[in-house]
């Protein structure tokens, strides 16, 4: 069957900008995976260096970029949403891998979704009034799933990398880049 104008190269350029938006995105949470690939997160600071524990730390960095791109208008709401699709297109994807079946991965992708929505609301809330009390409470319960405190190191850390992806240009994280 042969393509028409509006599903091939037309097609593609007019939704070239959509397309632009998904690759910003992609690239986004790749950066935010290396971000929570961080040794220090599971030698240092105790996070079990398993698959709850790295989605801990996942989550933790990208409540943290999505937190930044809040105050960046339409655009950063757009490419927020974006990154979250994308995060969970992939949790989608790894548990398929891992050999969940399909009924089993949509009920698990919806919860780690709750999940992730109640930790970014803790940490974004804690991150936006200084309370270092606030943001140790929500890294003991969620990064550390209650198997310690949230020591000043931790702490000091986690407000270093915010701090980090707070002090981007714009345009540097617009288009996918957290340095």
């Amino acid at each position: 069957m042969k393509k028409s104008q509006e599903t091939g190269w037309l097609g593609n350029m007019l939704s070239w900008g959509q397309r632009r938006q998904t690759q910003r995105s992609e690239l986004l949470y790749s950066n935010a995976v290396e971000m929570a690939r961080n040794p220090l997160f599971y030698s240092q600071f105790n996070v079990k260096d398993d698959v709850d524990g790295r989605f801990d730390a996942l989550a933790l960095c990208v409540s943290i970029v999505m937190r930044r791109l809040k105050g960046l208008g339409d655009e950063g709401s757009v490419l927020s949403q974006q990154l979250f699709d994308t995060m969970f297109a992939d949790m989608d994807l790894t548990l398929r891998e891992m050999g969940a079946g399909d009924i089993g991965v949509a009920k698990r992708v919806r919860m780690m979704s709750e999940a992730f929505a109640g930790r970014l609301n803790a940490y974004a809330t804690s991150l936006d009034h200084d309370d270092r009390d606030a943001l140790a409470a929500a890294l003991e319960r969620n990064l550390l799933r209650g198997t310690g405190a949230a020591d000043a190191a931790l702490l000091t850390f986690v407000i270093d990398l915010d701090r980090n992806v707070q002090a981007l240009a714009d345009d540097v994280i617009l288009a996918g880049h957290l340095e």
